[in-house]
């Protein structure tokens, strides 16, 4: 699989478990942190966690690489760091504070 075939699998994954205003930023020519991002909103803790797990297992079974989690149980904002891509998800509060689609504005949304 291609980069951007984990990336919309993720994608997918936060979808199902009901994540919102979920978009891909391809920020390959903007940082060399990563080459995409994966921005997304959970209503409460609960789905947050749903949407963390149901991410991990899909991705894990697609044979995606390691994974690094910062973040925990409560937290307003989790990042799930596979290397070439990276998944934020917020509470939508912590969203609009951090306005990541805003910093990250110059960069090509994936559809």
């Amino acid at each position: 699989m291609e980069i951007i075939d984990y990336v919309k699998l993720a994608k997918q994954a936060i979808e199902e478990k009901k994540g919102e205003s979920c978009v891909i930023l391809d920020i390959s020519d903007l940082s060399p942190i990563a080459d995409y991002f994966v921005i997304a909103s959970c209503n409460n803790e609960n789905q947050m966690k749903a949407v963390v797990d149901e991410v991990e297992d899909k991705l894990a079974q697609a044979g995606a690489g390691s994974l690094k989690v910062e973040g925990s149980e409560g937290s307003s904002w989790i990042l799930m760091d596979y290397g070439d891509y990276m998944i934020h998800l917020f509470d939508k509060d912590a969203r609009e504070f951090y306005n990541l689609d805003r910093v990250w504005q110059d960069a090509k949304v994936v559809n």
